[in-house]
């Protein structure tokens, strides 16, 4: 009862600021996807990363709402993936994300989520099916609605630290084979990984006329260069954390 209080006073604080105009069932349908996020956010296993958190209070989560249909409404992307309520970007596949953010001088400056498969599926199976990767008893998500909130291009530090909460993110919940549609210009990048391979062309997405790569990343085969950029220091405990959960798979 607390959280769905927070999550009603923090949403009206918003459209009383904004002045926005919602009817009770739009108003109603949004305070029902903030709660079971929040709610399934706080159930996933997770194991800490330097720089990286997982989505906790409304406050977070409608900062990223905001953040979200801002960069998208920059890029023309808000076509193919509109806002729910103006100035706020969420659909239902929140509802079963782990949702990831990064800040900056207090501010949040990056966020992904890590989608889990279920029923409602993911939402690359809307332009390309993966019911071929399911019939083989494959453990999938998906990683989506990746934000960076800077001009910088490359391997930024919101980049580098949201990606090894992404590895964080599975390697705790014991998915190992993750998917996602990235320009193809941006392939190189992730290549370096290990374990990443193209498993499809499109030509477009939606409404985005591109030449997009339906991407799979399999954890157990991370590259050298992944271990060493990303999973020493600070993060070097996720290293063992993802053998172990190899192990067990293999067990």
């Amino acid at each position: 009862m607390r959280l769905k209080k927070e999550i009603d006073e923090t949403l009206d604080m918003y459209i009383r600021k904004k002045s926005i105009e919602i009817s009770p069932e739009k108003r109603n349908a949004a305070t029902q996807v903030m709660y079971k996020t929040l709610s399934f956010c706080s159930s996933m296993q997770w194991y800490e990363v330097e720089n990286v958190h997982r989505v906790q209070t409304p406050k977070e989560l409608l900062e990223i709402y905001t953040l979200r249909s801002k960069i998208y409404t920059n890029l023309g992307y808000n076509h193919e993936f509109p806002d729910a309520i103006h100035g706020l970007n969420f659909d239902h596949f929140d509802e079963h994300s782990l949702i990831l953010f990064t800040k900056v001088d207090n501010k949040i400056s990056g966020t992904c989520r890590v989608i889990f498969d279920t029923q409602s599926k993911l939402p690359l199976d809307k332009n390309y099916s993966l019911d071929y990767l399911r019939q083989n008893n494959y453990s999938l998500a998906e990683v989506s609605r990746l934000i960076i909130a800077t001009d910088n291009k490359g391997l930024n530090m919101e980049f580098k630290f949201l990606t090894t909460g992404v590895y964080s993110a599975m390697i705790a919940n014991d998915s190992y084979k993750l998917l996602s549609v990235i320009r193809k210009e941006h392939f190189s990048l992730y290549e370096k990984f290990g374990g990443f391979h193209i498993e499809a062309s499109l030509q477009s997405y939606g409404a985005l006329n591109n030449e997009f790569v339906v991407t799979v990343w399999e954890l157990a085969k991370i590259s050298r260069f992944f271990k060493k950029v990303f999973l020493n220091g600070a993060n070097n405990h996720l290293a063992s954390k993802g053998r172990d959960g190899l192990d067990k798979l293999a067990s």
